[in-house]
């Protein structure tokens, strides 16, 4: 108000907000914690919609001030006071949101699914959940989707929750508190695994964008530099690399894998755990990925022996032993000090100037398939014009290793370029679980901007006759269940 009236006295007019931002240096940011949004890893702040409202924030030159606050109804209030020039909420565009906020939908499809604990019957209709209540968050996308559903099922019942989050819910079904539950796809995909008897029904809805919502006191020109700026990370690929960072290995981890992992995690990770932390540490390694690539290689089994002659924990060739100084290979302490001090080799070998993580999905790979064939694929991936720098680019290309048309224009020639895709997306939701399991006060970031690092293999296949993997939302591959 006070500067409205210096403008009326002075004649002047009226900054923009986008000039306004400039001109204070800081772009104001509501927001609350979802693995989704934003919440604090290790390395600080992350987050897939927080990645991307700070390079929006680099883009204009200004800082990126985040509030956090406890759920939805918060952020709207604030965003109707004018105090925060974007929220990010998890929330869809809908005609009602539009009327009352600036909207800007971010490209990624959610929906709103039905689930329940896999021990019970299947609901396969919206008339198979009447009799039991149904548990939705406050002020979410679902509510509305459920009131669309009475004319149906009058007699539909649900009950909101303004204290819990997605992950709340998801413990109470799983736990049997709450039969039944609809959250985001696109939150139950990150969180799936953490919750393996869970089980996804159908959908209430077909896909909507997730939104920016900004407030409708505000002029459009932080708006329109927001589409400006999304049109741009769309064109370069930057986007498509945020969503492969947070998305991209989801699928990688099924019922009956995520129930042996951390069975496993309890009875057989404790026989080792300090072994991988000191082995680790020496190395400036984080301990759950040297883990994580243990149980790839062996399922933390210290005599595991596989037909081609490597063995041991960290499953090391006779040659990479002998080549790394390491004498036993079914020793599992020698076995894990080889599998660190191999890995950093490996690690070294990727060139500088490829950035977290892809640097390590790179080391990873080439640990497994060898760095002769990486740098094979990631020529085939540069003369196709793609970013040899960028794992989602160059993870296209490794499984055309194993076909002559392509191999036999490369240096290192034939490669079973499958096996690296899925030797390091397990790894990588396997660090998942762990760094969820071991560190539960910060949640996973998926392994961002962190200098961890790789190794060999005989990838465990997966078995044909397991349950699949949630879908993922459709914008990242895959098409919802609808009514």
């Amino acid at each position: 108000m006070v500067a409205g009236l210096i403008f009326m006295v002075t004649g002047c007019s009226q900054p923009t907000t986008l000039e306004e931002i400039r001109s204070e240096g800081v772009l104001h940011v509501i927001t609350r914690q979802a693995p989704s949004i934003y919440y604090e890893g290790r390395d600080g702040p992350t987050g897939f919609e927080y990645e991307l409202v700070k390079r929006f924030a680099d883009k204009l030159g200004v800082e990126l001030r985040v509030r956090v606050v406890e759920g939805n109804g918060e952020i709207l209030s604030v965003l109707d006071r004018n105090y925060a020039h974007i929220g990010l909420a998890g929330l869809t565009v809908t005609p009602q949101r539009e009327a009352s906020y600036h909207t800007l939908p971010t490209t990624l499809d959610t929906w709103s699914v039905v689930i329940y604990h896999r021990d019970t019957p299947r609901p396969e209709t919206v008339q198979d959940l009447i009799g039991s209540t149904i548990h939705v968050l406050t002020d979410s996308n679902h509510i509305r989707h459920l009131e669309s559903q009475t004319a149906q099922a009058p007699d539909l019942k649900w009950q909101a929750h303004p204290d819990l989050d997605t992950a709340g819910l998801l413990e109470r079904v799983e736990s049997g508190e709450f039969p039944l539950a609809v959250v985001d796809a696109n939150e139950l995909a990150l969180n799936h695994v953490f919750f393996p008897d869970i089980k996804q029904s159908f959908s209430l809805n077909e896909p909507e964008k997730l939104a920016w919502l900004f407030p409708a006191e505000q002029d459009n020109t932080l708006l329109d530099a927001a589409r400006s700026f999304f049109a741009n990370i769309e064109d370069d690929g930057s986007l498509a690399q945020i969503k492969e960072r947070f998305y991209g290995h989801l699928d990688r981890l099924n019922y009956v894998g995520a129930r042996t992992f951390v069975h496993h995690v309890r009875n057989r990770l404790p026989r080792y755990e300090s072994l991988f932390q000191d082995y680790a540490e020496n190395h400036s390694i984080d301990w759950r990925l040297l883990a994580a690539i243990g149980y790839q290689e062996s399922h933390w089994r210290p005599n595991a022996v596989s037909p081609t002659g490597v063995r041991g924990l960290m499953m090391l060739t006779r040659r990479t032993a002998e080549y790394i100084g390491i004498d036993n290979r079914l020793d599992p302490e020698k076995s894990i000090q080889g599998g660190a001090r191999y890995f950093m080799m490996v690690h070294g070998q990727i060139p500088d100037d490829i950035p977290e993580p892809d640097r390590t999905w790179f080391a990873l790979a080439s640990y497994n398939v060898g760095y002769g064939h990486l740098e094979d694929a990631r020529k085939l991936t540069e003369g196709a014009g793609k970013n040899p720098d960028r794992w989602m680019d160059v993870k296209e290309f490794l499984p055309l290793l194993a076909q002559k048309e392509w191999y036999s224009k490369t240096k290192y020639g034939y490669a079973r370029g499958h096996e690296p895709v899925t030797y390091v997306q397990n790894i990588r939701r396997y660090y998942d679980v762990l760094a969820w399991m071991k560190d539960p006060a910060a949640p996973t970031d998926q392994i961002a901007r962190q200098d961890l690092f790789n190794f060999p293999s005989d990838s465990f296949t997966k078995n044909e006759n397991e349950e699949s993997a949630p879908t993922l939302p459709k914008a990242l591959g895959a098409a919802p269940p609808t009514l």
